[in-house]
């Protein structure tokens, strides 16, 4: 663990009053977490994944973790997550993430649910016992439940990725490889994992239908999919145009605020008058 900075470095030449306050709000917000995360005040925003044969009926939902401070507040992921990605902290909320993602899908046995975990709670124990238990208790959980790994974090451990998902894939479990094209794949690892699904960035998704080199690169990163076997799901699609193009160019599931905002009432206890809109 780092040790906190001296307050003389506030006015020294190796920072300023602002670097100052903010590695202090750094602080306070990451405890503040990891305080939530031990009462265990978290919960899952699902947003629905649609097939694009028909956009209507949703294929799946991916439960967003959503932690809880003190106050009642839901705490930015951006505001802690690419610093504790790296800590115990990270593999703690993996472990809340899963168990509430495996809580859903036993108490609705219709229901299929993504959750993001990263590659380093593969060697985690808790996060291991907790999977085992859930898959353990329902041998229906296993063939409903997909993992998504983001392809920067499964670049840092490859070996232990493969491994894992051969284990894993046994069970029914399937694995999705989420930000794809964001990173640096390589692609003879690519061969070696065997993912069901990929994820295409959405950095290459928004505006699709307005941007030639988007359309070029997303056709590349679906190649590539389509090569390996992998079903294909289009991230961040906002509008109506990039949907319609992303449909005849045949990717195989869209997700986006086009579709639906994550939302932390699940959808399928919404009243049918609701759900229809």
């Amino acid at each position: 663990m780092e040790e906190e900075a001296d307050v003389s470095d506030a006015i020294s030449p190796k920072g300023s009053p602002l670097d100052y306050v903010i590695s202090q709000q750094d602080r306070i917000t990451l405890s503040s977490v990891h305080t939530a995360v031990e009462k265990g005040r978290g919960l899952l925003a699902y947003q629905p994944i649609v097939q694009t044969r028909q956009s209507r009926q949703v294929a799946y939902y991916e439960g967003l973790i959503r932690i809880i401070d003190d106050s009642g507040r839901i705490v930015p992921l951006k505001d802690f997550m690419p610093t504790a990605e790296t800590t115990e902290l990270g593999r703690q909320i993996d472990c809340l993430s899963l168990s509430l993602g495996l809580q859903a899908l036993s108490e609705v046995p219709t229901l299929r649910l993504a959750v993001n975990m990263s590659a380093r709670s593969i060697g985690y124990p808790e996060w291991n016992r907790i999977l085992r238990e859930g898959m353990n208790s329902d041998p229906h959980v296993a063939e409903r439940l997909i993992l998504e790994i983001t392809e920067s974090s499964a670049m840092e451990l490859p070996q232990q990725v493969a491994e894992f998902m051969r284990e894993i894939q046994l069970r029914g479990v399937s694995m999705a490889l989420d930000d794809f094209g964001a990173g640096y794949t390589s692609f003879r690892y690519l061969r070696d994992f065997c993912f069901d699904m990929i994820k295409i960035d959405g950095q290459f998704i928004r505006r699709i239908s307005e941007h030639p080199d988007n359309q070029v690169l997303t056709r590349a990163l679906q190649s590539i999919a389509y090569h390996f076997d992998m079903f294909t799901v289009a991230e961040s699609v906002e509008t109506a145009d990039d949907a319609a193009f992303l449909i005849e160019m045949g990717i195989d599931c869209l997700q986006g605020y086009y579709f639906g905002a994550p939302t932390i009432a699940p959808p399928w206890k919404a009243p049918p008058s609701m759900a229809q809109r």
